[in-house]
């Protein structure tokens, strides 16, 4: 049985110029050969986008350097806090795609009321724990005082730099793994304590068994679908599930909050700890509500770019399929969360989902060029972010200590 959203012949809206609008680039199917590959996209980037992210990146360097020089440990612990809330924000619209791509790719939502639902949504999950916050908080032990400080900033530096890469790029790579590695770069480049064992159980085996637990799951409830539905009325079964489709890009948006919002949590505790401020044994009930609040401002600006990578250039959705990818990927940020911990990447978990369900039609049906390029972002993500943290680290304290 194929269930289709539309019925043959339906219009389809044109594709917009520049600054249009998100559901029109979605719903736009694109020409054979349109995917540009990973290089050609860095290429086609302009020019003014790199001057403004190194002049951000320098003014913020240039002030935790002036604050080690004059030893105002405090203002340089709010610079951190506003480094991290920053990241958390940065977070929140390059992950946006990550939960209403889908909808919005099958028409079950639209782009504005998919950002407004994604936002609150990523608001309430952002309040339900912190088991993963502290798992983030221990996989360094920088020094104590403002060189700790120095080490925490510039993890958080090294992950919004390849955040804002990879989101002008529209490549939906990790924001969780981009602050892990950005984290440990800065660690080791101050000869800190990483914790290794952690960062192998609960973030390197994690990124592995997540991308093909999702693409597997996703595959079998999409085939269950398929096969409870095989004798309905495919119209019918797609206006049933844009419904459930709701339902679902809301669950996905809350275990986004769940997630991602803890990260920058155990990122403001670890600075808290180096200072003596907290002990890090919970997580400060301020802290919580400044990440809840960033991750949903940050989500609510939107990631148009991403949403049209994962929406409609990895594989062509209906709506059976976006509430298969959703509710797997759900299950699955949920499972880690609350069972084992693990700050795992919701872009990871929602990528292989799409892909899985993309499948049970024909592996064919998989843009694997664009996959491809996903992969190459995932896999220079950690490495990447490192680097950038170890260079900030050395300039910061050069200059600065």
């Amino acid at each position: 049985m194929s269930v289709r959203d539309e019925p043959p012949g339906s219009p389809r809206p044109a594709e917009p110029a520049e600054g249009g609008t998100v559901g029109a680039v979605l719903t736009k199917e694109d020409p054979p050969g349109a995917d540009p590959t990973l290089g050609e996209q860095v290429r086609r980037g302009p020019a003014r986008f790199w001057p403004f992210l190194l002049v951000g990146i320098l003014a913020v360097v240039i002030s935790g350097a002036l604050g080690l020089r004059q030893d105002a440990q405090t203002a340089v612990l709010i610079l951190v806090v506003v480094i991290a809330l920053v990241f958390d924000y940065t977070n929140g619209f390059h992950d946006a795609a990550n939960a209403i791509a889908t909808s919005v790719s099958t028409r079950a939502l639209t782009p504005r009321a998919a950002l407004i639902m994604a936002a609150v949504m990523n608001l309430i999950g952002a309040l339900l724990g912190v088991e993963v916050a502290k798992t983030v908080s221990e996989v360094i032990t920088p020094p104590t005082g403002l060189h700790g400080l120095t080490v925490v900033a510039a993890g958080v530096l090294g992950a919004i730099t390849w955040n804002m890469i990879t989101w002008y790029f529209g490549l939906p790579s990790s924001s969780s793994h981009a602050l892990i590695g950005g984290v440990v770069g800065a660690g080791v480049a101050s000869a800190s304590s990483v914790s290794w064992s952690t960062v192998l159980e609960k973030v390197a085996i994690p990124m592995v068994i997540s991308p093909i637990a999702g693409f597997g799951l996703a595959y079998m409830v999409m085939v269950s679908i398929l096969w409870i539905f095989r004798r309905a009325n495919p119209g019918r079964v797609a206006r049933r599930f844009r419904i459930a489709q709701s339902l679902s890009a809301a669950s996905m948006a809350l275990g986004h909050g769940l997630q991602d919002a803890q990260k920058t949590m155990g990122i403001i505790v670890l600075a808290l700890v180096t200072t003596g401020h907290a002990t890090g044994e919970t997580v400060p009930l301020w802290v919580i509500l400044a990440c809840a609040t960033a991750l949903a401002l940050g989500t609510y600006a939107g990631g148009w770019r991403i949403m049209r990578t994962l929406g409609r250039r990895v594989i062509e959705l209906d709506p059976p399929k976006g509430f298969a990818a959703e509710s797997t990927a759900s299950l699955i940020l949920y499972a880690t969360a609350y069972i084992w911990h693990a700050p795992i990447s919701t872009t990871h978990t929602i990528t292989s989902c799409i892909m899985g369900v993309g499948a049970t039609k024909r592996f064919s049906a998989v843009r694997w060029g664009v996959a491809g390029n996903i992969i190459t972002a995932w896999i220079l993500t950690m490495p990447m972010a490192a680097a950038v943290a170890a260079i900030v680290y050395f300039v910061v304290h050069l200059f600065g200590a």
